[in-house]
């Protein structure tokens, strides 16, 4: 299996994935599919990407296929951000060549991610320790027993810890590699590798791991169409009583039904739709903050400006110098 980087610029950010034994094909497909495939329709590669792996052969989970063409486990040194190999024989301690070259990544201020058993990992390389993380829900109990030092979240979809990043099962690896696309590149980019993946644009890493999806009753309690209603009037002063008002039901049945099936509040939704809109705004070259907070239903520019520096961790200023026209956005550094 011949391997291609997917970009051969030396001032590309590189994004390495450690691949071992009985590593997960699935999450190794989402990383490919995020940060490693040419990206035409933006014009440029976001990533130089490249899987590395301890053995020449590696045997994929249950045997499902061997993975062989790809670099040693010396690629990882050159990784500005390191994606750990994550399988679900978590018991089976972690190969020491590959506990060493987390360290040393981590040592030398790399970018650290886990997709769901990767967070034993980085557990197990002693770089969690008193730092903030999920893992899926299925092995919360076994990670605290051998881990209790780190601060696990057991009911969120991802967590950014700065530097080190974990999303909680399989599906959740997707929304975090968006998480740090939109990080690095901008919600513009994001939102477009998130439309070629046919996935959700932005879930928020807050929200819940395992969503109860009952079978509805009659009428349908289906939430799409008054998110689509509120997406097309975000300028307007929505409160979550207008959106109780459309989907004809009282307040505390729209949060109900929030929680079941977006797993967050009417509120935080959103807050988290208008933040969206507005950083697209900004990328395509809005520069007046009063008009993006108008348009946007944020209301003032102060008001846009404390909710995007404590959602986004930038102030609409510096999201505009990063991410706005002309301007050649390239990651943020591992902890920023």
């Amino acid at each position: 299996m011949p391997q291609e980087s997917s970009h051969t610029a030396s001032d590309a950010h590189r994004v390495v994935v450690i691949v071992d034994e009985n590593s997960n094909p699935f999450e190794l497909g989402c990383a490919t599919e995020v940060f490693g495939l040419r990206r035409p329709e933006l014009g440029r590669d976001l990533y130089d990407f490249r899987l590395c792996s301890p053995e020449p052969r590696t045997l994929m989970r249950d045997g499902f296929f061997t993975l062989t063409g790809v670099a040693g486990l010396e690629a990882a040194d050159a990784a500005d951000t390191l994606i750990v190999p994550n399988r679900p024989d978590v018991e089976v301690p972690r190969r020491t060549a590959v506990l060493d070259a987390v360290r040393r990544a981590h040592a030398r201020g790399a970018r650290l991610v886990g997709f769901c058993s990767g967070a034993f990992t980085l557990a197990e390389a002693g770089v969690l320790d008193g730092r903030r993380a999920t893992a899926h829900w299925q092995w919360a109990d076994s990670f605290r027993a051998r881990f209790p030092s780190v601060r696990l979240e057991t009911d969120v979809l991802f967590v950014d810890d700065g530097d080190i990043l974990t999303a909680a099962g399989s599906a959740a690896a997707l929304d975090l590699g968006l998480h740090i696309v939109r990080r690095d590149h901008g919600a513009e980019v994001a939102n477009s590798v998130s439309r070629r993946l046919v996935f959700a644009a932005h879930r928020d890493g807050g929200q819940r791991q395992f969503v109860e999806r009952p079978v509805p009753e009659v009428p349908d309690e289906s939430l799409a169409p008054v998110l689509a209603w509120a997406q097309e009037h975000l300028d307007a002063p929505l409160t979550v009583s207008d959106l109780a008002a459309r989907a004809s039901v009282s307040a505390a049945t729209l949060h109900r039904r929030f929680q079941a099936q977006l797993g967050t509040t009417p509120l935080a939704w959103l807050t988290g739709e208008r933040l969206a809109l507005a950083c697209r705004l900004i990328e395509r070259g809005e520069s007046r903050f009063e008009t993006v907070a108008r348009h946007t239903g944020l209301g003032t520019a102060a008001n846009l400006r404390a909710l995007m520096r404590r959602r986004i961790g930038l102030t609409p200023l510096q999201y505009r110098h990063r991410f706005g026209p002309g301007q050649a956005p390239t990651p943020r550094p591992a902890g920023s």
